[in-house]
């Protein structure tokens, strides 16, 4: 089957979110790579994919991604990475078997009847940026743990990750902001063919476990787990639970390691 090795594993492709780089996945893939084809790129302008397309728009990421995913992948995306998978398996669905979204929404800002992140917070991160895109960054980093029982561990894990690899490009960060702050994806959401899974964490301040309800209308036969205890980054705070969303999911957990 196209997408998977002859030993018959799945490929998985990890993306990472706003702000970062592939290094976030860091503690996932070791429990996992031995399992699968395993592929985490970093988006267009962060770690090591200097390179980025300008102006920073949804279709020119989405085709610079896609490229390089082989066709039936379990694409999996977290948070920003989520909005960019989903466009994936809209826009190429040959390339994605099944998506996994992880504290990932359609449309990120908050809307009449859509929980989401309030705009002057979305406003405030612009601000941010242009004024010190390091102290940004790590801000957002101690958002993406807040809440859970080890934020301060969690917030130290991501740095060093996201630090073992070369800063992201400023216009970079603030395109793919830009992208969360004016993509809605819903009605593509909706219209997937592709099964759909997700794993969200009840404590998160920036996509609000109260969107399951949402994306459960929109996506009747998806499956979506919350986390009672986790925040934004459940892969780095709860890595345990996460992994085995991740091997259910990928049709593992009742395989041996």
């Amino acid at each position: 089957m196209a997408g998977k090795m002859s030993s018959d594993k799945p490929t998985l492709v990890l993306l990472h979110g706003w702000g970062v780089n592939h290094g976030v996945w860091q503690g996932i893939t070791e429990q996992i790579a031995a399992r699968v084809q395993l592929l985490t790129p970093d988006l267009p302008g962060f770690g090591m994919q200097q390179s980025y397309p300008q102006p920073y728009r949804l279709d020119a990421v989405v085709d610079e991604l896609a490229a390089n995913i082989p066709p039936h992948s379990y694409v999996c995306g977290w948070s920003l990475g989520g909005l960019l998978a989903l466009a994936i398996a809209t826009r190429y669905p040959d390339k994605v078997q099944q998506l996994g979204l992880v504290a990932a929404s359609p449309c990120f800002l908050t809307q009449p009847g859509w929980p989401g992140m309030a705009e002057p917070v979305m406003q405030q991160f612009a601000r941010s940026l242009s004024e010190n895109l390091q102290q940004t960054i790590e801000r957002f980093l101690a958002i993406q743990a807040m809440g859970s029982s080890s934020a301060r561990a969690d917030t130290k894990l991501l740095k060093q990750a996201i630090m073992a690899y070369p800063m992201a490009q400023p216009a970079a960060v603030a395109g793919a902001l830009q992208l969360l702050s004016q993509c809605d994806l819903r009605a593509e959401f909706a219209a997937l063919k592709q099964p759909v899974s997700g794993i969200f964490g009840r404590l998160d301040s920036l996509v609000p476990a109260a969107v399951v309800a949402q994306l459960q209308q929109l996506q009747p036969s998806a499956g979506f787990t919350v986390l009672p205890h986790a925040s934004h980054a459940p892969f780095i705070s709860h890595p345990a639970e996460f992994g085995q969303w991740l091997q259910q999911w990928l049709g593992l957990s009742g395989q041996q390691s």
